[in-house]
């Protein structure tokens, strides 16, 4: 059985549910590479990042590189010794890093590779409709979550699912994936697969502002995965004209209902306790969204306080 000296490379929430499968089950780590902290919030107040918070609090050395290719950090790094490096949701890794450790490094990622390469793979998945979904650890290699599979894990992705839901689900699972993996090359009984060379599969792009707009030309069930897949961030949004007056708005929640009808899409049709917005085929009825400086509310809410015009429709 190997020694293993493990680097840890990560940064969000979603990395510190395997972290904290690795300390907990004991396993040597060496040291942990986070993002550098960066002002955040309205107050500007310095924010350290989640893997950083757990790291402190566990006593695990901790690197927060701004360049990977500095001498004086891969220096660092190669004084560490380790001999394995993990690596959940963090950044491109030069060769340098990569190519280090003698067992290699791996890389949890949420799809099923190879679909769902890129940013943002839990979002497009529920953003696509798809009904299945999982994770997958594969050693890094030069390009973008291209290099040899080691292990899969696929899930349901259930009709309500919000992309928040999905990456708790994920979290979880990856975890008990990444620890999988590490018995293997612990026990050199790790056996990898290709993965294939065309570009046939569907990609996972990171998701911005224009791409959070909603297009309400779409059906109704492709509006409602649009928003789910979202929810609870960046959030899906959409321009409120409400007699010329024009309000941003994002939205949180729906549902979705398919019907024939003659109304262009965008039209509004609201009564005291509900607002349903006509789509290519259907409506979508807006559960919780939020106002511009107000908090998320759920619709009845939003219908008390804001006075909308008989003509008003999202554009």
């Amino acid at each position: 059985m190997r020694n293993l000296r493990i680097v840890f490379m990560g940064t969000p929430e979603f990395a510190v549910a395997t972290l904290d499968m690795l300390v907990q089950n004991s396993y040597k780590v060496v040291g942990v590479i986070t993002a550098p902290d960066k002002p955040a919030g309205r107050g500007r107040k310095i924010h350290e990042s989640s893997v950083k918070q757990y790291a402190k609090k566990a006593g695990l050395y901790i690197m927060q590189p701004t360049n990977l290719k500095n001498k004086e950090f891969l220096d660092d790094l190669r004084g560490l010794k380790a001999n394995l490096q993990i690596v959940v949701a963090f950044r491109m890794l030069p060769k340098q890093v990569w190519s280090m450790p003698e067992y290699g490094t791996f890389n949890l990622h949420a799809s099923l590779l190879p679909d769902y390469r890129g940013a943002a793979p839990i979002n497009w998945a529920i953003i696509n409709g798809e009904k299945k979904t999982g994770v997958t650890t594969f050693f890094i290699d030069e390009k973008i979550d291209t290099g040899e599979l080691i292990l899969q894990e696929a899930t349901e992705i259930k009709p309500e699912d919000t992309a928040g839901d999905l990456h708790d689900n994920l979290m979880a699972l990856g975890a008990e994936l990444v620890l999988k993996t590490v018995l293997l090359i612990e026990n050199n009984q790790v056996v990898t697969q290709k993965q294939p060379l065309d570009s046939k599969f569907k990609t996972a792009d990171k998701i911005n502002k224009e791409i959070c707009k909603i297009n309400w030309e779409k059906s109704a069930e492709k509006i409602y995965n649009h928003i789910r897949g979202l929810s609870p961030f960046p959030g899906a949004w959409s321009i409120l004209n409400n007699d010329e007056e024009l309000i941003v708005i994002k939205i949180y929640k729906a549902k979705w209902e398919k019907e024939k009808h003659n109304f262009k899409p965008g039209t509004i049709h609201f009564t005291k306790k509900e607002l349903k917005v006509a789509s290519s085929g259907g409506y979508v009825y807006l559960t919780e969204l939020q106002l511009p400086g107000k908090r998320k509310m759920a619709i009845i809410d939003v219908l008390n306080g804001l006075k909308i015009k008989e003509s008003a429709y999202l554009i």
